[in-house]
């Protein structure tokens, strides 16, 4: 019984999502988006602070600093304005076409060494073709363009940034530096370095 006064609610599926009702009055359906919006609200807070955490943690506890061996390919890449700089190194198998591993020494902000980190752990395994499409892929993710797919997620970790267009490109300069790695090939330690900071 509805009382007369009441509104008559179908839950779509009994989980309180504003999307699957459907009401009579407008009053409650007001109520009830709103409560959707903050149940969104605080989901998307506790995923910007797990992200966090992972840029934080990658910091301060790498995975994968230090340097190949042996060493098929080299690149530093630096960043003058705010100090960020990565030396990368790549182990390759016989063939030269697949990453076994990649390791990277530097300096710089969390963002900066996070993503190196991060994108270290992406890479191991993968084609040279398929890295250079990553690269890409994270660049469109710097944009708003982009996710990973769950194969790839912590990797998502560094989509917030993109929200604070001066610091893309410390996030953006371990990829920068790959992709130099892999079309300028030399094993070789260099004096010089790439920079992305024209390119943001």
């Amino acid at each position: 019984m509805n009382g007369g006064n009441l509104p008559t609610l179908t839950w779509g599926n009994q989980q309180p999502q504003a999307k699957s009702f459907h009401f009579q009055k407008k009053g409650f359906s007001v109520k009830l988006e709103v409560f959707g919006v903050l149940q969104a609200e605080m989901a998307l807070d506790n995923l910007r602070g797990l992200y966090q955490q992972v840029i934080l943690e990658r910091y301060k506890k790498p995975h994968h600093r230090g340097q190949t061996d042996p060493v098929h390919r080299r690149q530093r890449g630096h960043n003058p304005s705010c100090g960020d700089t990565i030396d990368l190194t790549l182990h390759l198998d016989a063939d030269e076409q697949t990453i076994i591993d990649v390791k990277f020494e530097g300096e710089g902000c969390a963002i900066a060494l996070a993503s190196a980190d991060l994108m270290a752990d992406a890479l191991r395994g993968s084609p040279l073709g398929e890295a250079m499409t990553m690269i890409e892929q994270f660049q469109k993710m710097m944009q708003g363009n982009w996710e990973f797919p769950r194969s790839q997620r912590a990797l998502n970790a560094m989509q917030g940034v993109a929200q604070f267009p001066v610091r893309i490109k410390c996030a953006t300069l371990p990829w920068h530096t790959l992709k130099y790695a892999l079309t300028t090939p030399s094993p070789e330690p260099s004096t010089t370095f790439v920079s992305n900071e024209a390119e943001t």
